[in-house]
């Protein structure tokens, strides 16, 4: 019936250990418990008498039309989830004529993602992922990959410059994937070795300065909380900026993503995008983080477990979901598309 449904069935059909993985955070999980948390602070103060028939969803995002404001997030693994992986969560967002951002942790090559949506004539609107290596000749390399994927951005990880401590995989032993799936898109082009992703403790802006140079891809900066650092953003002239805590998995303690998003958008004063992930489980939430500045927003582990419980129809099912809901709140509270969602439509700290 709708996505914490969803959430129980993927939990009774995943591994454990795997169930832990995709369903964990950090430390305590304080962090990941509040990105859901957040959203009940705010309630929807809706218009009435306001008319105009069915809602309009389409939302333009970096040059492109998306049928709806609501992306699917990069999340690691797919194909532990389900055979399907990451090839049928794009022939669903095709379907669903949004964006799908592929992991550089995906267990399928993103030219075999890209590939698996062309034969019905309409293909997946594709972002990568980055995580910035050390080793700059590598990544330019997988840069160039996801360039002749027909990948349409680049969403480089900035809140990653070491692992999180997820100490449900440390409990689980969950170290590495099963034998034949790896992270393909870490596959060497010159020795076929699949390499470890490195996280780079010495990344900063000159890194950003770098990317921007050898590609002409749109840069989206992910993991952005402090608004002094999307004020930064700008000025390095990137494209836009997610409002992410990587889903409580890096840095417990801070703040959920829609608390954090009025100060980022009230700090790029319009100038670029801000989109937001992170807690994301109903239509109501997507019209929150809209009402609030968000351009569009990401969901992450939703897609999993609609994976999980039927592969690429799971994932169709959950962004319909999700679309649906936002309709449905849209209508009830009297705004004809996202361009109407604005702070006004909101109160906070209503109790019960």
């Amino acid at each position: 019936m709708n996505l914490n449904d969803l959430r129980a069935e993927a939990q009774r059909r995943l591994d454990p250990a795997h169930w832990d993985f995709f369903a964990g955070g950090a430390g305590d999980e304080r962090t990941l418990r509040a990105n859901e948390a957040a959203f009940d602070a705010y309630r929807i103060l809706p218009r009435v008498l306001r008319g105009g028939g069915a809602r309009d969803l389409r939302t333009r995002l970096l040059g492109d039309d998306l049928a709806l404001p609501v992306l699917v997030a990069p999340t690691a693994f797919h194909r532990l989830a389900h055979p399907d992986g990451e090839a049928g969560c794009a022939r669903a967002v095709a379907a669903a004529d949004t964006v799908m951002v592929v992991s550089m942790a995906a267990t399928t090559p993103i030219e075999a993602v890209a590939a698996a949506t062309g034969a019905d004539g309409r293909r997946a609107r594709l972002w990568f992922q980055l995580y910035p290596q050390p080793d700059l000749g590598f990544t330019r390399s997988v840069v160039r990959r996801a360039e002749a994927a027909g990948c349409r951005a680049l969403v480089v990880s900035v809140d990653s410059p070491v692992f999180g401590r997820r100490e449900r995989d440390l409990r689980n032993g969950f170290l590495d994937l099963p034998p034949g799936l790896c992270c393909e898109n870490m596959r060497d082009p010159e020795t076929g070795r699949v390499r470890d992703i490195v996280m780079d403790d010495r990344l900063d802006w000159t890194r950003i300065d770098w990317l921007r140079g050898i590609t002409r891809l749109p840069v989206v900066l992910k993991g952005i909380l402090h608004p002094d650092d999307a004020r930064l953003a700008v000025a390095h002239g990137v494209d836009a900026v997610l409002v992410s805590n990587h889903g409580g998995r890096q840095l417990d303690g801070v703040p959920a993503s829609v608390d954090a998003l009025p100060a980022v958008v009230d700090a790029v004063e319009g100038r670029i995008p801000v989109l937001l992930d992170g807690g994301v489980r109903r239509g109501t939430d997507v019209f929150t983080a809209l009402a609030l500045g968000a351009v569009a927003v990401g969901v992450g582990r939703p897609v999993v477990w609609g994976l999980a419980t039927r592969g690429e129809a799971g994932v169709r099912q959950v962004l319909d979901w999700l679309r649906a809901d936002l309709a449905r709140a849209m209508t009830l509270a009297g705004a004809a598309r996202p361009g109407d969602l604005t702070p006004d439509l909101l109160r906070t700290g209503v109790a019960g």
